[in-house]
């Protein structure tokens, strides 16, 4: 995908973003976990997107800030009730600074794996480290790899199947740079639509070694935002970094 950088994503996923996710993440309880975690602190989203975490956060009494590399998932964001008040920064979440110090950084729904390689992602937990205060967490929402699904390198899976909407995953898989080069399929109403998004995917054996790299050390992993117990069989997870 010649053309791809950082920005796709979000400039061509971004006006159908809300409508493709509604129904199928855990956000009130996300909302609900996150709350509790920052207790009255300031909270900073990296990868702020269209707001469906920070608004809600906001709504609750949490000063939030966001960063994002994408102008068009800021926009959204801007339309929405309340998205002006949220100071947002437009930049590469690996590096950008804001003002802080922070009692909860956030990184939800697979963010970390948008950074192209290890380094990058290991500049992203510096990064967040830097903004903490000195209680402060450092919250990752990631999925726990699956290579099973791909066969000589190619995968097709099923990400909403309905009457009126098919939705699926068309994946090459390259496991010498731990990389997926993705496409969403979107097919509703005789219109078919592609939405790009590259990842550079890790376990969490290995986030827990950047977060290590960073001065942070694992303080709960959970198997999603209810906090139900991590397991073998987990599909995805929620890990809670801290200051050593």
């Amino acid at each position: 995908m010649a053309d791809y950088d950082p920005t796709t994503y979000g400039a061509r996923i971004a006006a159908d973003y809300d409508r493709l996710y509604d129904g199928l993440l855990e956000t009130d309880q996300a909302v609900a976990c996150l709350a509790e975690l920052a207790a009255d602190g300031p909270v900073l989203e990296l990868g702020i997107g269209t707001g469906r975490l920070a608004l809600p956060l906001a709504a609750r009494g949490l000063r939030v800030h966001g960063v994002e590399s994408s102008p068009a998932m800021v926009d959204q964001l801007r339309q929405r009730p309340g998205g002006g008040d949220i100071d947002v920064v437009i930049g590469d979440f690996a590096d950008v600074q804001v003002p802080g110090p922070f009692a909860l950084v956030v990184l939800a729904l697979n963010t970390i794996f948008a950074l192209p390689s290890q380094d990058a992602q290991v500049a992203c937990f510096v990064n967040a480290a830097s903004h903490l205060g000195a209680r402060g967490r450092f919250v990752i929402e990631a999925w726990v790899p699956d290579l099973s699904p791909f066969v000589k390198g190619s995968a097709v899976t099923v990400r909403r199947l309905r009457d009126d909407h098919v939705s699926l995953d068309v994946a090459q898989l390259d496991p010498v740079t731990q990389r997926m080069t993705t496409t969403q399929v979107s097919l509703r109403d005789g219109e078919v639509r592609l939405y790009p998004a590259n990842h550079r995917y890790a376990w969490p054996s290995e986030l827990d070694l950047m977060a290590r790299l960073a001065g942070l050390g694992l303080e709960q992993r959970w198997g999603g935002w209810d906090r139900r117990p991590f397991t073998d069989v987990s599909t995805a997870h929620v890990s809670v970094y801290r200051r050593h």
